[in-house]
C-alpha cells in the first residue's frame, strides 16, 4: 500500500511542460487509455500514464492553466490553503474541466475534508469516467473511513482502467481478504 500512496502523491503534484491542448476531451486520450490498459508491464505503462496526466492537467485556456500551475506548485510546497484557493477559482471559472475538480478533491483529502473530496471526485468522474486517479482517491477516502467494501470497489474500478497502477494489486488483495473476513 505504501507504493500506492507514493504514486498518488507523485500524481497529485506533477508539473510538466504541457502541450497546447488537453483535458479530458483531448483526441489523443482514448488511444492512450487503450495503450495503458494493454501495457505489458508497469515499466511500459509509466510513460503512457505520464502522458495521460499531462493531457488531463492542461485545459488549453491560459488563465486556467496558470491557476493549475499555482495550485500544483502550492501542493508541492505543502501550502494547501493556496492550493485550495487556486483550485476553487479554477472550478468556478472552468466547471467542465475535470482535472480542476480532481485536484481540488486531492486538497480536500489532504485536509481531511472527506465529504467535500467525494463531491469533487463525483464531479470529476461525471466529466471523465476513466479517471483512474479520482477512482483511487475515492478508494483512499473509503479506506480512511473504514469502508473496506467501497474502497475495494473503487480500487478495482481504477485497476480496470490502469492495470499496472503502483500498489493497487497489493491493496486490492489486502482489501479482498479483509472484506471476505468480515463476510461482506
Amino acid at each position: 500500500m505504501k507504493d500506492f500512496f507514493a504514486w498518488l502523491a507523485t500524481a497529485a503534484t506533477l508539473t510538466f511542460a504541457l502541450p497546447v491542448a488537453g483535458g479530458q476531451n483531448d483526441p489523443a486520450l482514448p488511444a492512450l487509455l487503450a495503450q495503458l490498459r494493454t501495457a505489458p508491464t508497469a515499466e511500459a505503462a509509466a510513460p503512457i500514464e505520464e502522458r495521460i496526466w499531462r493531457l488531463w492537467t492542461i485545459s488549453g485556456v491560459e488563465e486556467i492553466d496558470q491557476l493549475m500551475a499555482v495550485g500544483l506548485n502550492a501542493m508541492a510546497a505543502s501550502d494547501v490553503g493556496l492550493a485550495l484557493a487556486a483550485f476553487d477559482e479554477m472550478v468556478k471559472r472552468a466547471p467542465d474541466f475535470a482535472e480542476g475538480w480532481n485536484k481540488r478533491a486531492t486538497v480536500h483529502y489532504m485536509l481531511g475534508h472527506y465529504d467535500e473530496s467525494v463531491a469533487d471526485i463525483e464531479k470529476t468522474l461525471e466529466l471523465e469516467p476513466r479517471h483512474f486517479g479520482a477512482l483511487s482517491g475515492l478508494g483512499l477516502i473509503n479506506l480512511a473511513l473504514d469502508r473496506d467494501a467501497a474502497a475495494l470497489e473503487a480500487f478495482e474500478a481504477a485497476l480496470k482502467i490502469h492495470p499496472h497502477m503502483a500498489g493497487a494489486d497489493s491493496t486490492i488483495r489486502e482489501l479482498r481478504d479483509k472484506v471476505k473476513g468480515k463476510g461482506i
